[in-house]
């Protein structure tokens, strides 16, 4: 048997500002939409224009208030073909929430807390 990754999931509490940041700071867009027919949730997968990948965000009607995200010890991982444009853009923007320069990466924080590390692309 053999298996391939397809998708993570994320938890989050404004779908809109999630979709928004997601598109804005990576470039994602919304590859399907998914919405329950009592309302109860939608699920949007997110997509990059390299790879197959996606990532699955998901909205619950009946949450009330931010996710808890503990110690928050797990992230998601993107690279980038031009490292020093996105350090650039995301700094403008704001996100940047962690950088560690001996190993020539930084992370950035989407609206629920989550992060993303940003990576060179390494050849």
């Amino acid at each position: 048997m053999k298996y391939k990754f397809t998708h993570n999931n994320i938890n989050v509490f404004d779908l809109a500002e999630s979709v928004k940041f997601y598109t804005e700071a990576l470039g994602l867009k919304e590859n399907r939409r998914i919405e329950a027919k009592d309302g109860s949730f939608v699920i949007v997968m997110m997509g990059a224009d390299i790879g197959d990948h996606a990532l699955e965000l998901t909205w619950m009607k009946d949450r009330k208030n931010p996710y808890d995200l503990g110690d928050n010890e797990i992230h998601l991982g993107v690279m980038s073909d031009d490292y020093q444009a996105s350090y650039n853009k995301h700094k403008e923007m704001g996100i940047i929430c962690y950088e560690n320069k001996s190993m020539g990466i930084y992370f950035i924080e989407d609206p629920d807390g989550y992060w993303v590390e940003i990576v060179p692309e390494r050849k």
